[in-house]
This record gives C-alpha cells, sequence and structure tokens, in this order.
C-alpha cells in the first residue's frame, strides 16, 4: 500500500488563501470607479444589504456615470456598515430616477468620514415615498457650509423689492394707485332734524367733517328754532380739529359760538364707543368769561332688523358758576332724554323716526325757572327724520 504525501508548502498556501478571502471585501476600496456602471435594467426590488460591509476606505470613489435608474424598491439597507473614510467620493452624475420607494435605511452606519462627499449633480427624480431613514446614524457629516439661502423663510435681499413694490415696471397711464384711506374725503351726517309738537320748535343736530381717516376738520352744530312768538334759534356751533386717539375713541379740539348766551368758547372733547357699543361723547367749553360748560351724552341703537331701529338717547348739561342773565346756575342745569323709533331705507342712509322726548331742569336750575315762571319739566311728542351721506 503506496502512501502518498503532500508538501507542506502547499497546505499552507491555500489556508492562507482561505484565511483572507473574507478580508478582500473590506480592502481598501479607493479609486473605484463606477462611472460606466449601468444598474437601469436590473431588478434591484428585495435586496438585502443588511450585512454589507463597507467600512474600508472609499475616498476617492466615483460615482458619476452610475445609472441606477431600475426598480430599487423593497432594498433593505438595514444592516449596511458605512463607517469607514468616503471623503472625496463623487456622486455628481449618479442616476437615482428609478423606483426606490419603500428602501429600508433604519440600520445604516453612516458615522464615518463623508466630509468631502460630492453630490451636486446626482439625480434622484425617482419614486423615493418609501424609503425608511428613521435609525440612519450620519454623525459623521459635516452640514457647516451647506447654502440653504433658497429656501423659504429666510431673510429676503435687501433689493428684492422696491419701496414703492413696482419692482421697477411702469404704472401706466392711470399712474401709481392710491390708498382710500390716504385720499381726503368729506361727509355730512344729520343725526336730528325733527318736530316737537308740544313744544312748537324744530330740533336739529348734524356734522359735516372733510379729511381722512387720520386728520379732519369738523364742524359740528345743535340746537332748536321756535316756531311762534319771536320764533328765537338757540344754538351751538363748533370747528374742530379731529383725530383718533385709539380704536374706539376720537379726539377733538377747537373754537365754539353760542348764540344762547351770545359767547365764544374754547372747546376739547371726546367721543367714541363705550363698552356694549354705547355711543359716548364728552365736550367741555371754555367761555370768554371764565364760565365752563360739560355736556354729555350717550346713545344706543337697539336693532329690532334690517329696518326697523329703536334709539334711547340721554343728555347732561352743568356748569362752573352761576349766570343768572342767562338762566343758568352752578351744577347740573339740564336733563334730556328721549325715545326714537326709525325705519332705515335707501342703504340706510334715510331714516324717518317718530318718538317721545322729555327734559327737566336740575339743582338750584328748577327754583331760577320757577321764580321766572318757565316750565321745570316738558315733554313731547316728536318726528323727523336723521340722514347722511
Amino acid at each position: 500500500m503506496k502512501i502518498y504525501k503532500v508538501g507542506l508548502p502547499f497546505i499552507g498556501m491555500s489556508s492562507l488563501m482561505l484565511l483572507m478571502s473574507p478580508l478582500a471585501n473590506a480592502a481598501e476600496m479607493s479609486n473605484m470607479d463606477h462611472g460606466s456602471m449601468d444598474m437601469s435594467g436590473m431588478d434591484m426590488s428585495d435586496m438585502d444589504h443588511s450585512s454589507m460591509d463597507m467600512s474600508g476606505n472609499m475616498s476617492d470613489m466615483d460615482h458619476s456615470g452610475m445609472d441606477m435608474s431600475g426598480d430599487m424598491s423593497d432594498m433593505d439597507h438595514s444592516g449596511m456598515d458605512m463607517s469607514g473614510d468616503m471623503s472625496d467620493m463623487d456622486h455628481s452624475g449618479m442616476d437615482m430616477s428609478g423606483d426606490m420607494s419603500d428602501m429600508d435605511h433604519s440600520g445604516m452606519d453612516m458615522s464615518g468620514d463623508m466630509s468631502g462627499m460630492d453630490h451636486s449633480g446626482m439625480d434622484m427624480s425617482g419614486d423615493m415615498s418609501g424609503m425608511d431613514h428613521s435609525g440612519m446614524d450620519m454623525s459623521g457629516m459635516d452640514h457647516g457650509s451647506m447654502d440653504m439661502s433658497g429656501m423659504q423663510g429666510g431673510e429676503a435681499p435687501a433689493d428684492a423689492r422696491s419701496p414703492d413694490y413696482s419692482n421697477g415696471v411702469p404704472y401706466g397711464r392711470f399712474g401709481k394707485p392710491v390708498m382710500m384711506g390716504s385720499l381726503p374725503l368729506w361727509g355730512v351726517s344729520v343725526d336730528d332734524l325733527g318736530y316737537q309738537f308740544d313744544d312748537d320748535q324744530i330740533n336739529y343736530e348734524f356734522d359735516t367733517w372733510y379729511g381722512t381717516d387720520s386728520n379732519r376738520v369738523t364742524l359740528r352744530s345743535e340746537g332748536s328754532i321756535q316756531t311762534k312768538d319771536d320764533k328765537e334759534i338757540d344754538s351751538l356751533t363748533s370747528l374742530s380739529y379731529w383725530k383718533p386717539l385709539s380704536i374706539f375713541w376720537n379726539g377733538e379740539a377747537g373754537v365754539a359760538y353760542d348764540t344762547e348766551n351770545d359767547k365764544s368758547a374754547v372747546m376739547a372733547g371726546i367721543a367714541g364707543t363705550a363698552p356694549y357699543f354705547i355711543e359716548t361723547d364728552a365736550r367741555a367749553y371754555l367761555y370768554t368769561d371764565g364760565q365752563v360748560r360739560l355736556d354729555l351724552g350717550a346713545e344706543y341703537e337697539w336693532r329690532l332688523d334690517q329696518h326697523w331701529v329703536v334709539i334711547p338717547e340721554v343728555e347732561l348739561t352743568a356748569f362752573s358758576k352761576d349766570d343768572t342773565d342767562n338762566h343758568i346756575t352752578k351744577g347740573f342745569n339740564e336733563f334730556g332724554a328721549d325715545v326714537r323709533l326709525t325705519y332705515e331705507m335707501l342703504s340706510r342712509q334715510l331714516a324717518p323716526y317718530v318718538g317721545i322726548s322729555y327734559e327737566t331742569a336740575l339743582g338750584n336750575a328748577r327754583d331760577l325757572r320757577r321764580q321766572e315762571d318757565e316750565a321745570v319739566d316738558s315733554s313731547s311728542v316728536t318726528a323727523g327724520v336723521k340722514f347722511w351721506f
């Protein structure tokens, strides 16, 4: 029987080659060229890269011409190790326009050096809606110089828009547009023009204005005209400057003239809307003889429907000192109240009304009127109209 002996050199060389074969995949992959690699026709769905080891040196790898436009759905990269040196990898021409939905990168390790990777021309226009990157480790990537200036939410350049918003485009034959709030306008409002049957007199109250929403000149007048005997006219007229003070309140300041005592005065006041939509006004008049008059008023519109409105109104007048020649006493002198039922028509610009008015003297003014045989209290049915334009 013959025994064949195998030489030790051959056995040692075979064992060494078997031991080095697993290390061949993790060897240096620098300068690898994938430029002409075509994966467009391959079906890469359900490919498993979970145990793929790319921890070696992959610097200078060129993927510029790599075509991955094929079907890569359901590819699994969950265990892919890319912790090696991938700096200077070039993906500028890589085409990934294929179907990459449902690709799983959840366990992909990218903690290596990827600072020099170039993705500038990488085409990723394919379907990547189902790709999972939830567990992807990108802690080693450097985004310090990443340019995101084109994303929405950043600050616009200083010359992004011209001050007049025209962007250099001419306005044409109609000229530059003007905001409505900056145009000077005018208006007339007659709050009361009615007849008191019991007192045989006509009451009126109106104001006109000219200006903008920020600054106006206002002419205001209120009073009564007697329709019997000497037909006496009692009125208080003021010319003032009007300006908003806040959202609900406006200020007034100007001059006034009172025909009842034949004196002029300096006027200042405030008017606006109090809580619960109560129209409120307060005006003070300083006469040339030192007398101070204070008028307070409040009005509320109780709307029954789109046309019928009930308007209750109260007024209070006070003076700073006695003036018997003009039937004035110090303190509160008069209180007036009326209730009107109006019907708004013509776009609410015209509103006829009927109502009841009541006036009474207060404090020492009651005694003064009794001494002069004048009525202390009076009430009357009234009818009239209010309008604006």
